[in-house]
């Protein structure tokens, strides 16, 4: 099933039915009880976030890790409230009572558990990137459809300010004709990496074997969990779980190119890259360029974490370029740059503006009113799949060393050795069926 591109462009305000609505009918006041799956960095974040938010009503706690649950116990205490804990996610989607659920598992749960619960009539908060293989994104597309659900994505800079005017200027033609963009990030990792933990047995309180899921199996090692000594678990950099640097930072950065030119695809893809300096034993790799073709412009993704240099004068960002000027975009500002003397464009700055920078408040309180208008959020799960298909094709273009030629309308590439790539494996006894 491939997911036609009227259905964004065309059906971004368009409403869903009412009478699918799993819990009470509810008035403006009214809050939404929500189940939040998966607690740990990325989950904290969005039960600190959605408890800001009054039409939020945190109802229910789930993790395979039980010190994770206990501090999502004592987050919500301290917030005012009382939502039981469980350690099986099914629990909560079999609960009647809960209208919406908040998915940030590690990467490779997010489409089964996004498709199993629009089928059990909730409503769907899901962390990016939206899949780990393209087929995957296609079937939460077709869930939500199908079972008439809001479902948001956790691409949140949609909702902060600097990206709505960049999309904004971008939209207005100011920029003139843009025929090339640029996503980067840069850092300094140490050489040693994560390290290189042996195998061993899980720590107490946690669930493996649920934690893998879908994914291959494999003894437990720190890093392919990886919860304990990084800021962001070190799972996204294993090809089992997620897709390194490009799935994780790239998404956030290929996004707002997307977002202000109207949910493109790119024609084809071609990427390099690999482990050069770090000797530790994950396995996405430590540099990498990819190469987008769009109908009408160029993007290229660099991640560079073996060297800090900025550039323009920012460790990340997003740069689109037309014949009248620039936009660089990061959450910290919104810059226009004028392409020369002869421009019809004002060097502008947006930046330091308390509200133009809050993202994820925001973004939780479109999700909510959406559940309650059963209009398209923001971060529409479509929206969010293109951009997650588009790093996917770029880690497949180096991964098997081709260049990629999409093909939208089938929702595949024309490279035929690569396509069982495209299609995900899961482990039994899940199945993900729409």
């Amino acid at each position: 099933m491939n997911i036609p591109r009227r259905d964004i462009l065309g059906g971004a305000a368009a409403a869903f039915t009412t009478s699918l609505f799993t819990g009470r009918v509810r008035g403006a006041n009214d809050r939404v009880a929500v189940g939040f799956i998966g607690l740990g960095a990325m989950g904290s974040g969005n039960l600190g976030y959605a408890m800001k938010v009054p039409e939020a009503q945190p109802a229910a706690l789930c993790d395979v890790y039980q010190p994770h649950l206990e501090r999502a116990e004592a987050a919500a205490k301290k917030g005012g409230f009382t939502p039981r804990s469980v350690k099986d996610f099914r629990d909560i989607l079999a609960d009647k009572s809960i209208d919406a659920v908040c998915i940030s598992t590690p990467d490779h749960w997010h489409a089964y558990m996004t498709v199993e619960a629009c089928k059990a009539g909730k409503d769907v908060y899901v962390e990016k990137p939206s899949c780990t293989y393209v087929d995957e994104g296609q079937k939460m597309v077709a869930a939500a459809r199908k079972y008439q659900r809001v479902v948001q994505a956790g691409t949140m800079q949609r909702s902060g300010g600097y990206f709505r005017k960049a999309a904004e200027i971008v939209q207005s033609g100011a920029l003139g004709d843009v025929t090339f963009c640029h996503a980067f990030q840069a850092g300094l990792t140490k050489r040693e990496g994560y390290g290189n933990p042996p195998d061993s047995t899980p720590p107490a309180g946690l669930d493996w074997e649920m934690w893998l899921g879908p994914a291959p199996k494999v003894p437990f090692n720190a890093n392919r969990w990886g919860v304990e000594k990084a800021t962001f678990p070190t799972f996204r950099y294993f090809w089992d779980y997620a897709g390194g640097s490009m799935t994780d930072w790239g998404v956030h950065l290929i996004d707002p190119i997307h977002q202000c030119f109207g949910e493109p695809m790119p024609l084809a893809v071609s990427a390099m890259g690999s482990k050069f300096y770090v000797q530790d034993n994950v396995e996405t790799p430590d540099t990498m360029e990819a190469l987008f073709q769009y109908p009408k412009f160029l993007t290229t993704y660099e991640s560079r974490t073996c060297n800090p240099l900025p550039m323009f004068n920012t460790g990340n960002g997003t740069a689109i370029h037309g014949t009248e000027g620039s936009i660089l975009l990061t959450r910290g500002n919104c810059t226009v740059i004028p392409a020369g003397k002869g421009s019809k464009l004002a060097a502008v700055t947006y930046e330091k503006d308390a509200a133009m920078a809050e993202m994820n408040v925001p973004h939780w309180k479109n999700f909510l009113e959406c559940i309650k208008s059963r209009q398209k959020p923001t971060s529409e799960i479509e929206t969010c799949v293109r951009s997650s298909t588009a790093c996917l094709l770029a880690n497949l273009s180096m991964r098997h060393g081709v260049r990629l030629d999409w093909d939208e309308n089938n929702w595949t590439v024309k490279q035929e050795q690569v396509r069982p790539f495209l299609l995900s494996h899961y482990r039994a006894p899940w199945k993900l069926e729409v």
